[in-house]
């Protein structure tokens, strides 16, 4: 928990809650006090190759998300080999440092 709760507020540039981190969950919170807290828990179900529901992350265009990308990376993020990309793709597939999976999407792309 503690290493996606770090993950995530860099990310975000969110805090946690009240500075509290607990085994099990975290809530973050915009480091300005404003905008959506994101509640994280701890779950032991093992990742999903081809998760429900995930996280998107948008980027003003495609220099934007290949910035975010390489932010995120260098945050502790890794690539996933997604074969499932069209061939027009607005979106990078990356995984948090646990596995969870998320993508940076180019918001212009048309």
């Amino acid at each position: 928990m503690r290493r996606a709760a770090e993950f995530w507020s860099r990310a975000l540039s969110y805090v946690a809650r009240d500075g509290e981190v607990k085994d099990d969950w975290a809530v973050l919170v915009p480091a300005d006090g404003s905008g959506a807290a994101l509640a994280l828990d701890l779950s032991t179900t093992p990742v999903q190759e081809l998760p429900r529901i995930h996280l998107d992350l948008y980027a003003g265009d495609a220099v934007d998300q290949q910035a975010e990308v390489a932010r995120l990376i260098s945050l502790g993020a890794e690539g996933v080999d997604w074969d499932c990309y069209p061939d027009d793709a607005d979106f990078v597939v990356l995984a948090d440092p646990e596995g969870n999976r998320f993508c940076v999407i180019d918001t212009s792309h048309s």
